[in-house]
């Protein structure tokens, strides 16, 4: 019997916990990819090392990609502030190309190891301001994955996951919570201290704190000075 198996990004957040779960659920033998991108704290890598052993990783492989050395973004860039009010248009949380790029080297990892199934855990509902967490994007990257490797052509066909791109962020701790996952490991915050606390301001902690409310769940979010109102 072929063993099914199934790259899934990793950042340590409370999405990607949950499509590694939804994944794992769904029969797959999961191998966890993170990337040190240059982001503005290491703290969430501390946190995905965590949820990859919990979740039962068959192998979580760490990867650096500098993306500060192109900056254009709050969160590879210090010199641009993390907004702590939402606003119009694309947030300048956003971080050029990130998605494209990660997606591109859980690509080329599943084409090493066999596999044929990629997971992203991107959401269109909380991010819809972000170019590469919309449905189409995901279709486009599914036909590339298709077009530019060596068992597409031959082909194979890849198949990117991403089960969580409808839901909200209430349904999205439901559905972890049910499938076991502790989301006291996790950390989704843009500025979190060195010592992985949420600042509990940021759009990240907002939506975070907003999805563990209206799931009537507590939050085991550790936070510097407790979540914004």
């Amino acid at each position: 019997m072929r063993v099914k198996k199934a790259v899934v990004l990793l950042s340590g957040g409370l999405d990607s916990a949950t499509a590694l779960a939804l994944a794992r659920a769904r029969g797959f033998d999961c191998y966890a990819l993170s990337m040190d991108y240059g982001q503005r704290h290491a703290a969430e890598l501390g946190a995905a090392r965590r949820v990859a052993a919990a979740l039962g990783a068959i192998e979580h492989k760490m990867v650096r990609v500098d993306l500060g050395a192109i900056g254009g973004s709050a969160l590879t860039d210090p010199s641009i502030a993390v907004p702590e009010q939402p606003g119009e248009g694309i947030p300048p949380t956003y971080v050029p190309a990130r998605n494209t790029l990660f997606l591109a080297l859980a690509l080329g990892w599943a084409e090493v190891l066999g596999a044929l199934d990629l997971f992203i855990g991107v959401n269109a509902l909380d991010y819809s301001g972000y170019p590469d967490c919309r449905p189409e994007f995901i279709e486009a990257f599914q036909r590339l994955a298709d077009l530019a490797t060596k068992a597409g052509v031959e082909g194979a066909r890849f198949r990117i996951h991403a089960p969580l791109i409808h839901m909200t962020k209430a349904q999205i701790i439901r559905a972890g919570t049910e499938l076991g996952v502790d989301y006291g490991l996790t950390l989704s915050c843009y500025q979190a201290d060195d010592e992985g606390r949420a600042c509990g301001r940021c759009d990240s902690c907002r939506l975070r704190a907003q999805g563990f409310h209206e799931a009537g769940m507590p939050d085991p979010t550790r936070y510097r000075s407790g979540p914004a109102s």
